[in-house]
């Protein structure tokens, strides 16, 4: 075997012992060891990613040396390894751009803590990307929701501990939805690693044996998966866990954990159930209506809010629907469509919430739509990148968000009956994203100079600034160079099948 196989499992295990380790180290020390973390660990997948362009094959890795039954597999093809490095990208950026701020919004003695957290949401993304056994991603499903929820309530008022009780009990049923879906599918496969299963469930099919139990397994996976994603409309936990954790906290949730959950569901389809199975089925038109739905509804709730964070929180929202909406059209074109929306979506709200961050700073911080206007000339760097991260979510071209929206339309074209509903709400929705992300740019630069607000510049806040220029320039990347990572996409998804 070669030795840069290891890397996922090694990404894996590390992230996991740097989470204890965190927990005797001071502050200082567990901050650096974070950050070398992920970078390594960022490196890690960026050379496996390399290595598998190469190859152009996927590989199993037996955990232990022993094949299934007895050992666990971890299986790496370029649409894990690329994923995996894209997630320590954000994570990376995210923590940077709200440090500074974690010490006014978390208690010194628990910053170790927080890093410890991080840590061990790092591990479960990483064993959601990687791993092959359907258990497994159970149980770090589970590690994925403690620690989101701990990332929560870490700041520790009155709102943050109800949005993480929210959380914890929508979290909960999802998991619980999973976990029986899980059982079910052993009972009717006797398997639990994911190819195993694939393979049991054709046969079932052809033969035409266990059809209505496989289509509620099928089902509760779905369901379980979109209510820890916040799938309209199960999204009311989403405005206050992402509208009043700490900003760090905010990017990681609306980035990465919701994508860890879709990111497993696209797995299930192409390799637990089968993708011409799942698309046959009723359950994937379920999805479309709810996608359909997600896109227009949230929209209208952010046009409503007066909180810029909740109003970025319920835009995730209806970002979501999207993905969600491609995964309904049935299709591979749907499907790649809706995976790099993941990352679109992914590196845009985490530039909205740390831009955000930065232009509550400087209007006494206040979070509310009036009192923000000339923010964007207090914080120019704030502004520049709330700007961006806006035009992005509207679908302006150049920027990824364009991208998006360009390719779930022509994965709509043609389609028999889903065609007409989702160009028309796909058009709706861009004009309500608009509506409410415009008006925020304009009212941000809308001249008023008020002498008791402060004004920040780059110089005052040098790792501010490159966080927001790193986020920029990832944004524009995807959207001006979209074909090699749409060529990247339509290979990993070939590797899935």
């Amino acid at each position: 075997m070669n030795f840069v196989q290891n890397f996922p499992f090694f990404s894996i295990v590390l992230s996991m012992f740097s989470g204890t380790i965190s927990s005797v180290l001071p502050e200082k020390a567990a901050k650096i060891l974070n950050t070398v973390l992920i970078s390594l660990v960022g490196l890690m997948s960026g050379i496996l990613l390399v290595y598998l362009m190469e190859t152009g094959e996927p590989y199993v890795y037996w955990m232990g040396h022993f094949p299934a039954p007895w050992g666990n597999e971890i299986r790496a093809g370029v649409l894990e390894a690329g994923m995996a490095l894209f997630f320590c990208i954000i994570m990376l950026l995210s923590i940077m751009g709200g440090r500074k701020k974690l010490f006014g919004e978390v208690e010194y003695s628990k910053h170790n803590l927080y890093y410890i957290l991080v840590n061990l949401l790092l591990s479960s993304l990483l064993a959601l990307v990687y791993t092959n056994d359907l258990f497994t991603a159970y149980v770090f499903v589970e590690i994925n929701t403690i620690s989101a929820c701990g990332l929560i309530m870490i700041r520790q008022n009155g709102r943050t501990i109800e949005a993480a009780v929210r959380y914890m009990i929508m979290s909960l049923l999802g998991s619980g939805l999973f976990l029986i879906s899980l059982c079910m599918i052993y009972d009717l496969t006797g398997h639990l690693l994911m190819s195993n299963i694939k393979e049991s469930v054709a046969v079932l099919a052809a033969q035409g044996e266990y059809r209505v139990p496989l289509m509620v397994t099928i089902g509760l996976m779905c369901a379980g998966l979109a209510i820890k994603s916040a799938l309209f409309p199960f999204h009311s936990w989403l405005p206050d866990a992402y509208g009043y954790s700490t900003v760090s906290s905010a990017a990681i949730l609306s980035s990465l954990v919701s994508k860890g959950y879709i990111f497993l569901l696209i797995k299930i389809i192409y390799r637990v159930i089968g993708f011409d199975i799942v698309m046959q089925s009723r359950i994937i038109d379920i999805l479309f209506i709810f996608g359909l739905m997600g896109m227009v509804f949230g929209s209208l709730s952010a046009i409503r809010e007066s909180d810029i964070r909740r109003m970025i929180a319920f835009s995730s929202v209806a970002q979501i629907g999207y993905i969600y909406m491609g995964f309904g059209l049935g299709t591979e074109a749907g499907m790649t469509a809706s995976v790099f929306h993941i990352l679109s979506h992914a590196a845009t709200k985490s530039l909205l919430f740390i831009a955000a961050i930065g232009l509550t700073d400087v209007s006494g911080g206040s979070r509310q739509f009036f009192d923000l206007t000339g923010a964007g000339y207090r914080n120019k760097m704030a502004g520049v990148a709330f700007t961006v991260g806006s035009l992005s979510m509207v679908g302006v071209p150049m920027f990824s968000g364009f991208v998006s929206k360009l390719l779930f339309a022509e994965a709509a074209i043609g389609h028999t009956y889903k065609m007409l509903p989702a160009v028309m709400v796909l058009a709706l929705s861009t004009i309500l994203n608009a509506i409410y992300f415009m008006k925020t740019v304009l009212r941000i630069y809308v001249p008023e100079h008020k002498a008791d607000y402060e004004v920040i510049t780059a110089k005052d806040e040098k790792e501010y600034a490159v966080t927001v220029a790193c986020f920029i320039l990832l944004n524009i990347a995807l959207g001006m160079f979209s074909q090699p990572v749409q060529s990247w996409i339509h290979a990993g998804l070939a590797m899935f099948g």
